[in-house]
């Protein structure tokens, strides 16, 4: 099985924009957020590492981040952090891994 390195790439992005939240405005809130979408979105690329047909943890963790950095982004039109985690996950499918993951793009955005 090949190694998901895009779904570690995300889920550390993921990790580390929640952490850099907390560090910059004192929000727990993001800190909590981007640590449990982080972790997630890492079970997800290891269950895809293991087995490219399981992609639901992924998908289910795309989806739900993508509809709300979206729903953000569309309220307040700052790229920063809305605009670029909604577009970080759609950068991804530019060069897709697997075929389910394009459901991604068209079901959740």
């Amino acid at each position: 099985m090949a190694v998901d390195w895009f779904g570690y790439g995300y889920a550390a992005l993921i990790t580390i924009g929640g952490i850099v939240g907390y560090v910059k405005a004192g929000s727990v809130m993001s800190l909590v957020a981007g640590l449990m979408f982080g972790i997630a979105a890492f079970v997800g690329a290891h269950q895809m590492s293991k087995n490219d047909k399981d992609i639901w943890v992924s998908l289910g963790t795309c989806g739900s981040l993508t509809a709300l950095m979206g729903v953000r982004f569309l309220s307040s039109w700052k790229i920063m952090p809305a605009g670029l985690m909604a577009g970080a996950r759609q950068g991804y499918f530019i060069f897709p891994v697997y075929f389910f993951d394009i459901l991604c793009v068209f079901f959740f955005f």
